[in-house]
């Protein structure tokens, strides 16, 4: 028998439908809990009007209002605005929100938050080469990438690509055209092999974290320059850089959990002046 899977509900993906910024008119629009606030009334068409955020718990619940309803521009991130993978000097999700350019991802159609390439670029997985392939012993996503390819592209016959490279870790821009290039049954059959597969949920996620940018149309090895990348998506572009990384905009921590205390206390209980705004 099926069961719901924690990856179903923690992926910041399509699938799930959690949006948890929208984007209108160009701004920002962070979506808040309902109140008792009195509402005008709305046309009786069988949705709700008056919910900023819906999240599709289980495979039955009626999702379709998703396909009327989109917003021009949709963001997928994770729910922690502080995470290791965030691309910003103190792993903070809010300058990068703030600083993201809407008029880029409207011209490109998918745009990631994360520019530098340390972990996904430039080659982070050669399907065919590395199929089989396990870590300790257990299996990787890079050796199962080859047969998930198959498997969630198995209706467009695409042959899977020779290398397949993004910055790492499925937080991205994407907008309503973009989504609406593919049909409906496309996301259902993304899902219910999300539902179904054996794999285990690290490997099911990992795999879809390197497939979205080539589900939204980007080429398989998605790797612009980090000069490039913060120059369009944030608008930094008097950094230093190299191909793959800028001064002073992200360098890999010790570990993947953040200290207790962060952004104010560093890993060795150090102080580290953090000036951002919090709560």
């Amino acid at each position: 028998m099926l069961t719901s899977r924690p990856i179903f509900l923690s992926l910041a993906t399509f699938i799930c439908l959690i949006v948890l910024l929208v984007i209108r008119d160009g701004r920002f629009l962070a979506l808040t809990p309902l109140n008792d606030t009195p509402r005008p009334k709305r046309p009786s068409d069988g949705y709700r009007h008056d919910v900023e955020l819906v999240v599709a718990s289980t495979k039955k619940e009626d999702t379709s209002w998703i396909r009327k309803y989109l917003p021009d521009c949709l963001i997928f991130i994770h729910a922690s605005r502080f995470a290791w993978h965030n691309d910003d000097p103190d792993y903070d999700a809010l300058p990068t929100l703030r600083n993201f350019r809407i008029s880029h991802l409207q011209e490109a159609g998918y745009a990631n938050l994360r520019c530098v390439w340390v972990i996904g670029c430039p080659a982070e997985i050669r399907p065919v080469e590395d199929e089989g392939r396990a870590s300790d012993g257990a299996p990787s996503a890079k050796g199962v990438f080859r047969q998930a390819w198959h498997e969630l592209m198995i209706l467009e016959e695409t042959p899977v690509p020779e290398v397949v490279a993004v910055s790492c870790c499925s937080q991205f821009g994407v907008t309503r055209e973009t989504i609406r290039s593919r049909p409906v049954e496309d996301y259902v059959r993304f899902r219910d092999w999300l539902l179904r597969t054996p794999l285990e949920d690290s490997l099911s996620g990992r795999v879809l974290e390197f497939s979205w940018h080539i589900i939204f149309g980007k080429e398989a090895v998605h790797c612009p320059s980090a000069q490039e990348c913060y120059c369009k998506t944030f608008g930094i572009c008097d950094s230093a850089c190299s191909e793959g990384a800028c001064d002073g905009r992200y360098t890999l921590p010790p570990y993947s959990t953040l200290p207790d205390g962060w952004p104010r206390v560093g890993w060795e209980h150090e102080e580290r002046n953090f000036t951002g705004p919090l709560g």
